[in-house]
């Protein structure tokens, strides 16, 4: 068991949250829940023995492993795929080298008696216990299992790291934790850059395989399928539910209409004694009563509401111009790099208000049709964008095109027309800009809010296709829904590239899916093509 006790942490005076304490037990699976800047990175960092509160400790019994996957990785580039991750048995490699090493000294030093020998005698039991206490393990077969398990291919196995992507290595570092199978996994938004088949297999790891669980994640339904207890970091406290998340969401509802029951029959009671006292502080009669009624509110212990709800902020796209009748026709279109066939032969019709995924692993053409799509790059075959069309097209790296030399207020004031002028400060607030955030320049802002200052732009602009390309990755989960619901609304066209199932869920009619060089489309709902998915893969077992 882990136990974190009166942990208080302070950033220059200002106070992110005190006396904390909870107990982490052996096979506890956690979600850590909370608006963005609530504390929860820094908690975790806590946790993993990456920063030290201001007060408070951390405990853990001897020997206990604590694996921590951050959500910004610096990695190396002076070694395979393969060869990395098996850097998750360095320390037991490191023992057996020992342990040969002072068995190699004993056989060739002939001082039985001296306490040099001795101490290599002893030193040599003590890691050879530990070592042979180690069930054995066929290495290269865990490394080779857990990397395909992650979307890797034998092929990549001899790619050096530096090859791949930033999404990519993270994958490799999730790979060497699960390896170490650590006591205790702290996760800080692991399903960023992870496509769905994986994230099945990670949350099937997690759950079947695992030792206990923390995890900071803006996909609600990775964290309903992995957690069973829920803490939310809020106001400087803690609340723990044994809940898994969708339940939490209930029960936290109830406790915030308590509070706010509670804090307006309070603010009543205050009005009436300072009315009271207000109007007898001058009558002598009076003075006791009036006395000790500004005691009693002297003492008062005020009723705090945790967190200003937002959730009756509603965005609209604006109405979204008449386009032809198929926005996008795909005939025989191919692609290649070199030898390397992205996909043959793809075949798609969209047609005017339709809303479609795109999905399938890493690497397999998504972003590559987007590009096609916006006349991004030459291709094989036959792709017509229809009449009137016009694309806002949110890509991955969005945020670096935005103007870094204005304020951030300025970057949506150039776009924004009519009613919503009126409203940027609002919109702004509602994607976690508020206060001094407004007046900050662009090129100061984080990758993260760089995101979302690109998707209120993109909110804005009449478009009647707009082409998503993951753009839920720094979105926490209240943001998430607001776009969600907008979309929704949206009367144009969508084509959405994404692995959050929970976002897709009710947006879209349609699913395109690429793998195997090919594009495959499924006139289900991302539900039913994730049942089918399932069906499909048992019937390959099967085979």
């Amino acid at each position: 068991m882990i136990t974190v006790d009166a942990l208080s942490v302070q950033f220059g005076g200002t106070t992110l949250f005190s006396d904390v304490s909870f107990s982490i037990n052996e096979t506890d699976k956690i979600a850590l829940m909370g608006k963005n800047g609530a504390g929860k990175s820094t908690l975790l960092k806590i946790i993993a023995g990456v920063n030290k509160p201001s007060s408070g400790n951390i405990s853990a019994p001897k020997g206990t492993v604590i694996a921590y996957l951050p959500q910004h990785l610096l990695t190396e580039d002076n070694a395979t795929v393969f060869e990395e991750t098996s850097k998750a048995f360095e320390t037991i490699f490191k023992m057996k080298a020992e342990i040969d090493e002072l068995n190699e000294q004993l056989t060739i030093r002939t001082d039985y008696e001296s306490d040099e020998y001795y101490k290599i005698i002893e030193r040599v039991s003590e890691l050879s216990e530990k070592f042979y206490s180690i069930e054995e393990v066929n290495y290269e077969a865990e490394v080779e299992k857990v990397l395909l398990g992650m979307g890797f291919t034998r092929e990549d196995f001899a790619r050096p790291t530096s090859e791949f992507s930033g999404g990519w290595r993270m994958r490799i570092e999730l790979a060497k934790i699960l390896l170490q199978k650590p006591d205790l996994i702290l996760l800080d938004e692991p399903t960023n850059h992870m496509d769905i088949e994986s994230i099945q297999w990670l949350e099937d790891f997690l759950v079947n395989s695992a030792k206990a669980v923390m995890v900071i994640s803006h996909d609600r339904a990775f964290v309903d399928n992995i957690t069973t207890r829920t803490i939310e970091v809020t106001m400087g406290r803690i609340y723990d539910y044994k809940a898994k998340y969708s339940h939490y969401l209930e029960l936290r509802k109830d406790r915030r209409a308590h509070q706010q029951k509670a804090y307006d029959e309070q603010q009543k009671m205050i009005a009436e004694n300072v009315e009271f006292i207000e109007r007898f502080k001058g009558t002598y009669s009076k003075t006791l009563q009036v006395q000790s009624r500004v005691k009693m509110l002297e003492k008062l212990e005020l009723v705090e509401v945790d967190e200003v709800d937002t959730s009756a902020l509603r965005l609209k796209f604006p109405p979204a111009p008449r386009s032809g009748q198929y926005p996008v026709v795909v005939n025989e279109l191919s692609k290649s790099y070199g030898d390397h066939v992205v996909f043959k032969d793809a075949e798609m019709v969209i047609e005017r208000g339709q809303k479609v995924a795109f999905v399938g692993k890493n690497g397999e053409g998504k972003s590559t049709m987007v590009k096609a799509i916006m006349g991004e790059l030459e291709y094989q075959g036959k792709l017509e964008v229809g009449h009137n069309v016009k694309i806002g097209y949110f890509a991955q790296n969005q945020a670096s095109l935005l103007d870094g030399e204005i304020t951030v207020f300025d970057t949506i004031d150039r776009i924004a027309e009519g009613d919503i002028r009126t409203q940027i400060k609002t919109i702004l607030g509602a994607f976690m800009f508020s206060g001094d955030d407004t007046t900050k320049k662009v090129k100061v802002l984080s990758g993260g809010e760089k995101t979302r200052l690109a998707m209120i732009k993109l909110l804005l602009e009449p478009y009647n296709v707009l082409i998503l390309d993951e753009p839920t990755n720094h979105l926490d989960m209240k943001t998430k829904d607001i776009i969600k619901d907008a979309l929704i609304a949206f009367d144009g066209t969508l084509i959405l590239v994404s692995h959050d199932r929970d976002f897709l869920d009710g947006l879209v009619t349609k699913v395109f899916e690429f793998g195997n060089k090919r594009v495959k489309e499924h006139f289900e709902d991302i539900k039913g093509f994730l049942e089918m998915k399932k069906m499909e893969n048992l019937r390959e077992i099967e085979k």
